[in-house]
């Protein structure tokens, strides 16, 4: 049947990457405990035997949407400058992991990466190695990078407040019922700090990332 025949309904034809796509907008809904074949399969409006034809089981599809996540990322680029390089992949990790939170566990989990996940590691490795890094000390730089990205999207996701705009509400929930006078340290730095216009947890990750590019070179 030819575009111009087609039924206007007339869902697009499966495919592993649809499948795939399918899996991601579950766990992005739901997480990792909604993310069934049965899920998959009413996500994409087709029968769950239907899944199996493109995926061989749950395993494969927890594969191929960190694989997706991977994607996302923009990678570093080997010769250039390995600061801004490395700075500039870390950003884009954070925010695929804000996109996809359920993935902060899985992305070095995985004993079957994919194409995208080989892609990134390497481009890392290979722009720490241009950049003057030994074998070794590209080991100690990816885990100390890496640790703190993944860290500090996972610190990002756990937090009760989502916006400057629930940090009030959030504060005053947390110290009612404590005295003031016990907590002066505490107070305080609530005072001056986070409940102060416009606060927001997530600007912190610049400072932090400075920090540790700066420790390594």
């Amino acid at each position: 049947m030819s575009a111009q025949t087609r039924p206007e309904n007339a869902r697009p034809r499966l495919s592993r990457e649809r499948v795939l796509q399918g899996a991601m907008a579950v766990a992005d809904a739901g997480g990792l405990a909604a993310l069934t074949i049965r899920s998959i399969a009413q996500e994409l409006d087709v029968k769950p035997m239907s899944v199996y034809h493109h995926v061989a089981n749950k395993d494969a599809i927890v594969d191929g949407i960190v694989d997706l996540v991977f994607s996302e990322i923009e990678l570093p680029t080997p010769g250039k400058d390995w600061q801004a390089e490395i700075r500039r992949r870390s950003v884009s990790a954070r925010e695929a992991l804000r996109r996809h939170p359920w993935a902060i566990q899985l992305l070095q989990s995985r004993t079957h990466p994919g194409p995208a996940t080989m892609r990134h590691h390497n481009a890392v490795i290979g722009t720490l190695r241009q950049g003057g890094f030994s074998v070794a000390k590209t080991a100690h730089a990816f885990a100390l990078i890496d640790s703190y990205v993944f860290g500090f999207a996972l610190s990002e996701a756990a937090l009760p407040i989502h916006g400057p705009e629930t940090v009030p509400g959030v504060a005053a929930q947390m110290l009612e019922g404590f005295d003031p006078n016990e907590f002066p340290h505490l107070v305080e730095f609530s005072v001056a700090h986070i409940l102060q216009p416009g606060y927001d947890f997530g600007a912190e990750f610049g400072y932090g990332l400075t920090l540790v590019l700066d420790a390594l070179a």
